[in-house]
């Protein structure tokens, strides 16, 4: 199982620079590179100082010039955000410009806050449609003199320029939770992303049949690769798992409020949360963080990955956005290198 991390500039003090995050978020990434990581993931979000990548590809193409080794991958470009000539050219020319690298997730966005801004109207379902109909449509551009008559966009015959590097494309994932949207993944050739966000490692068995029933109802067509993201942090010792766990729930609190979209906004940062707002979301308490997400000594953090592995996941993507300093990610990323991997196989690349 290879590893890899998901990582974005995120703040909540608006006295901080963004300079220094993208500082911070060049440290992670370099960590990661020196550790063997396979992908340093990095999403599309908008109008929000919580997650802060209006364009991936601006972020990737930056790392690109500081990294040699590892790959970048969008974590999700949201797809009904875009042309497809306009996305299958940015791709295009990031691949370019990192010398292959290049993985591109797609997927159709989840935060209402969003879709009111970007596109009002939409819906989960009509983002869902556009990520169906955007996919072959990049395919189609890459390969070059591809005309588009579709429900959502139509265009001449046009080819992108540039092309990427990698042939016939760059590997192309999609975020996936329902049996359908499995399905289409695996029968486009794509590779899947999955997240269990909180819910536990329930779900996350329940993710991997989902890929599996859909890798069986397409017999003729190459097992793509899976990737599970999840929250993964190794503490020193039990006082800092539980520290750790306070410190996710109050994250996931936050999450859960960007998601139900009624609180103020004031300057991209979140209105405070109440006391009773945090009691209304006992599924983000701080026993439900230790138990569903990936907190704890290394030992216990190895036994997780190890039945994640068992599982059939051939990517883990360490999610380390948490509102955390960027010294406590750093500490933990340092711990994971240190402690964790050596039990996967996985040392320093010489």
């Amino acid at each position: 199982m290879k590893f890899s991390l998901f990582v974005h500039m995120e703040r909540s003090d608006p006295a901080k620079p963004h300079a220094e995050l993208i500082d911070e978020l060049e440290e992670l990434v370099l960590m990661a590179e020196a550790a063997g990581f396979e992908t340093a993931w990095i999403g599309e979000h908008h109008g929000m100082e919580f997650t802060i990548s209006p364009n991936p590809f601006i972020n990737i193409a930056y790392l690109g010039a500081r990294t040699k080794r590892i790959r970048l991958g969008t974590g999700t470009v949201i797809a009904p955000f875009w042309h497809p000539i306009k996305l299958a050219g940015e791709a295009a020319m990031t691949d370019v410009v990192t010398a292959g690298r290049l993985d591109i997730g797609i997927a159709r966005g989840a935060y209402s806050y969003e879709y009111q801004r970007l596109f009002p109207g939409l819906d989960a379902w009509g983002a869902g449609q556009r990520m169906r109909e955007i996919i072959p449509a990049i395919k189609g551009l890459w390969e070059g003199d591809f005309e588009m008559s579709g429900e959502f966009w139509s265009f001449p015959s046009t080819t992108s320029s540039p092309k990427p590097v990698q042939k016939p494309h760059p590997p192309i994932w999609v975020a996936a939770r329902d049996p359908n949207s499995h399905d289409f993944a695996v029968s486009n050739g794509c590779n899947v992303q999955v997240t269990p966000l909180a819910s536990g490692d329930d779900e996350v068995t329940s993710l991997m049949e989902r890929f599996n029933a859909a890798c069986a109802a397409h017999p003729d067509i190459a097992r793509p690769e899976i990737m599970l993201l999840m929250h993964t942090f190794v503490a020193e010792d039990a006082a800092d798992a539980e520290q750790l766990t306070k410190d996710l729930s109050l994250f996931y609190c936050q999450f859960g409020a960007w998601f139900q979209n009624k609180k103020p906004v004031r300057q991209g940062i979140l209105e405070a949360l109440t006391g009773d707002e945090i009691a209304a979301m006992p599924q983000y308490a701080p026993d439900k963080m230790r138990q569903n997400l990936v907190i704890g000594e290394a030992e216990e953090v190895i036994a997780r990955l190890k039945a994640y592995e068992a599982l059939g996941y051939d990517q883990y993507s360490i999610w380390i956005d948490s509102g955390l300093p960027h010294e406590r990610k750093k500490k933990s990323l340092q711990l994971f290198v240190d402690k964790v991997m050596p039990a996967f196989g996985h040392g320093r690349p010489q």
